[in-house]
């Protein structure tokens, strides 16, 4: 996985989170509280979510076949779905679970230091991951909020780790004011009320992150930028003078594959032609890197069949050029 793949930030959630899941799982051992439970099963989803996570890295990067000739990028985006499943099944579905049965079945809390330790000591973890996977991202993000960064990103690690570090801290939050209400009431409904708020964030969360990798797996196109440096390159003004129509895809994170079909002088050899597609592709890779499968079709533009209709330019989703 490369470094815009977000590895520092996956590994800094995943030992948080295992050490997060060890502390909360003793608190609940010594206290019952039932946030406590579903707040350490939350943290173990989580380690096997960074795990999935690391596995789709180091699978992605296994090289093309004859049978999959465009490779295995879409691993990452295969194991971030499954981060979103496992999020609404063993996270959400279990806190839901439990904080209804805490609230049917209600009991005070034991030995309550130990589940506000452990909640401020996972509050300052998660707050250090967190900070991790806010750094990584600043690095790629940009001028985007961080609305159209998870929305728009192509490498699905970091939004999910951002995503499940601000679960995470929210829940802690939930978690800590049910663990307060309960024992300042003492009554142990609250207990269960903060447990299911903690399942239902969960749920949001698991959704938002399954529209938005499924739309990766769909396959989603390059970046308006990114385009647009394409169609830039591609035009020498000579022998190409123009992109008739293009098509773009990502075949994983750092992989785009452009076809396109260019407008060429009708007098050219095809010598000439074939010089002028290589030297396109090269201006290509030049300005936008991750294009590694190129292919470029020459035509004669012709603005009748354009008018008319019949070019592909005017098909759904072409140029215009």
């Amino acid at each position: 996985m490369s470094a815009s793949g977000g590895t520092k930030a996956i590994v800094a959630a995943l030992a948080a989170n295992l050490a997060i899941a060890v502390s909360k799982f003793v608190a609940f051992l010594f206290s019952g509280s039932s946030s406590m439970l579903a707040e350490s099963v939350h943290s173990l989803a989580d380690s096997g979510n960074q795990g999935l996570l690391l596995l789709g890295g180091k699978k992605a990067q296994r090289e093309a076949t004859p049978q999959h000739p465009f490779g295995y990028g879409r691993e990452r985006y295969i194991y971030a779905f499954l981060v979103s499943i496992v999020l609404f099944s063993v996270g959400g579905m279990f806190a839901i679970y439990e904080g209804y049965e805490k609230i049917k079945h209600p009991h005070s809390l034991e030995h309550w230091y130990w589940p506000v330790g452990v909640l401020v000591f996972a509050i300052i973890a998660e707050s250090f991951s967190f900070r991790t996977a806010i750094k990584e991202s600043n690095e790629t993000r940009g001028k985007l909020t961080w609305t159209q960064f998870v929305r728009r990103a192509k490498a699905p690690e970091l939004p999910v780790v951002l995503l499940e570090d601000l679960g995470a801290l929210v829940g802690l939050v939930l978690a800590l004011g049910g663990v307060g209400m309960a024992l300042a009431t003492d009554n142990g409904v609250w207990d269960g009320i903060g447990t299911l708020c903690i399942g239902i964030l969960l749920i949001l969360i698991a959704i938002v992150l399954a529209a938005e990798t499924k739309s990766l797996l769909l396959g989603e196109a390059a970046g308006a930028d990114e385009v647009a440096k394409i169609e830039k390159a591609v035009v020498d003004g000579d022998t190409v003078t123009s992109v008739i129509h293009m098509r773009t895809l990502h075949l994983g994170p750092e992989e785009l594959l452009v076809a396109a079909k260019i407008a060429v002088q009708h007098d050219d050899t095809a010598a000439e032609v074939a010089a002028a597609i290589n030297a396109a592709e090269e201006r290509i890779r030049a300005e936008v890197p991750i294009a590694r499968v190129i292919y470029l079709e020459p035509d004669i533009y012709s603005e009748s069949a354009a008018a008319a209709g019949t070019n592909p330019a005017k098909a759904p989703g072409g140029d215009g050029h």
